[in-house]
């Protein structure tokens, strides 16, 4: 008989138990590998092979940091000696990190979080063991997230700012109200607008201080195809100039004093729909290049932000400068000129519309009469060819502001319209109530003495029409205001030999 000893019981129980872990290890999801004291490898599960793409052959008793920890995510050398893998078996401290990568066979970056535990035998350190997890799934998932979270945060933003510019556009009311009006110079301009109005074309409007060009651009995005999205308004001549470029086309946090936080500009604001640029003749030459590029690519920079926005908007421009005589002067590109008057549409002032000044005062009455909560008043005869005879130099919005002082100004069912246009209306409605024949100037009257004024002028100047000495500057218009005038008025320079 063969005598069995102890010898061969605990052999037999270790066999069984290394074949039990071996089985554990198979079955296990994570990777899991073991280091010696030195740092090579002593085995590998399947788990951490198919992870790694490696064979157990392969990596036995080398050390597995040259094959799979060799780089940083961005590709940059890892040494080994900063690993915290192999920082368990020099310190016999436990390593948990979750924010690094492991490498595939096939090159390819995977991320990973890991615990590299410390071996201790008879109070010795002996190796590690490594337990680490694909966390490519999840790293997506948290990306993901992020993305949501940000196009949420930015929708959010975009809402906020929708509703702050909603509720100042309400509570700003409109100048002149509803565009009113039948003669012929606001029908041609009427009729501009409905040609230019579905069409992708910029526009540039033109005119005087006060005839209504804000009113124009509202009425050409209602009737365009972008009128379900908002017409975002800037008014360039109230902007500081050294808040320009956020206030176009926003910032992120940080990028310059005060930054507490991402804002979006009024050219994101505007997306989809139309950006109105009042008083575009005041836009610093420095950002003039860059707005000029929203409108060759459609595409910006938020302040302090290297990524690219797109952005869909049409521009419609509203001045009352030359800005043809402002690029020959060097105050503004010639090149954002062009970009912005594809459609150029010039609003006439109130004196040309002279057939228009009853139905508009009359409406400027009743509205003003239901605001102030008063009994509605009307305009006599003698009131409306007061109205007439005016030169009316602010155009309808000084039409607007006589009417509401006149409207405060009255007692009783009297319109005091004498107290608001003071001496003139006064005189003119004495002689009229007097049943005196009024000292009035006829149409032809006055055009004739605007013609020889603007001769002289002409004269002075020695033909020249803009500049400190020219014949604009002489009797106090613009420069696009007399050439206008004397194509009207059929004057021409006669230029010397």
């Amino acid at each position: 008989m063969t005598d069995h000893g102890p010898t061969d019981a605990t052999e037999k129980q270790l066999i069984q138990l290394q074949s039990t872990y071996q089985t554990l290890l198979a079955c296990a999801g994570e990777g899991i590998y073991g280091l010696d004291k030195d740092g090579k490898t002593t085995f590998i599960n399947e788990a951490g092979m198919k992870i790694l793409g490696l064979r157990n052959e392969d990596v036995v008793d080398i050390p597995l940091h040259e094959f799979h920890h060799h780089s940083h995510a961005d590709g940059s050398h890892y040494p080994r000696h900063e690993c915290p893998i192999y920082k368990a078996i020099q310190d016999g401290e436990v390593h948990h990190v979750d924010n690094e990568v492991f490498w595939h066979t096939d090159g390819t970056a995977i991320p990973v979080e890991y615990t590299s535990t410390p071996i201790w035998q008879n109070g010795i350190l002996n190796g590690a063991v490594v337990v680490f997890r694909d966390i490519s799934q999840r790293k997506e998932l948290e990306h993901q997230r992020e993305l949501a979270f940000q196009e949420v945060k930015a929708l959010k933003e975009q809402i906020e700012l929708e509703r702050d510019y909603l509720r100042d556009e309400i509570n700003i009311s409109s100048d002149f109200g509803e565009i009113i009006g039948k003669s012929r110079a606001l029908v041609r301009t009427m009729a501009q607008v409905e040609a230019v109005a579905p069409t992708p074309a910029n526009v540039l409007i033109h005119g005087e201080s006060g005839v209504g060009k804000e009113m124009i651009a509202r009425a050409i995005h209602r009737i365009s195809p972008r009128k379900e999205k908002p017409m975002v308004k800037v008014n360039c001549a109230s902007i500081p100039k050294d808040l320009f470029e956020s206030e176009f086309f926003g910032h992120v946090r940080g990028a310059f004093t005060g930054a507490h936080k991402d804002r979006i500009g009024r050219i994101s604001l505007a997306n989809g729909g139309t950006l109105f640029l009042d008083e575009v003749g005041e836009i610093p030459m420095n950002l003039q290049s860059k707005l000029l590029r929203v409108l060759q690519e459609k595409e910006f920079e938020r302040v302090g932000d290297d990524k690219t926005i797109r952005a869909d908007v049409r521009i419609i421009a509203a001045t009352n400068r030359d800005l043809q005589e402002e690029t020959k002067l060097g105050r503004f590109r010639e090149d954002l000129y062009y970009r912005l008057s594809v459609f150029p549409i010039e609003v006439p002032p109130l004196r040309e519309r002279k057939d228009d000044i009853t139905v508009l005062a009359a409406h400027l009455l009743a509205k003003s009469c239901r605001e102030m909560g008063r009994e509605m008043l009307g305009l006599s005869k003698q009131q409306l060819l007061t109205l007439d005879n005016h030169n009316w130099p602010g155009n309808i919005r000084e039409l607007k502001n006589v009417i509401e002082r006149a409207v405060i100004l009255s007692k009783g069912n009297k319109l005091r319209l004498d107290l608001a246009l003071q001496d003139v209306a006064a005189t003119s409605e004495k002689k009229l109530s007097a049943n005196k024949q009024p000292e009035l100037l006829t149409e032809s009257a006055l055009r004739h003495l605007e013609k020889e004024s603007m001769l002289k002028a002409l004269t002075l100047s020695e033909g020249k029409i803009s500049g400190p000495n020219g014949a604009a500057a002489l009797i106090g218009i613009k420069p696009s205001t007399f050439t206008y005038r004397m194509k009207a008025l059929n004057i021409k320079i006669n230029k010397r030999e």
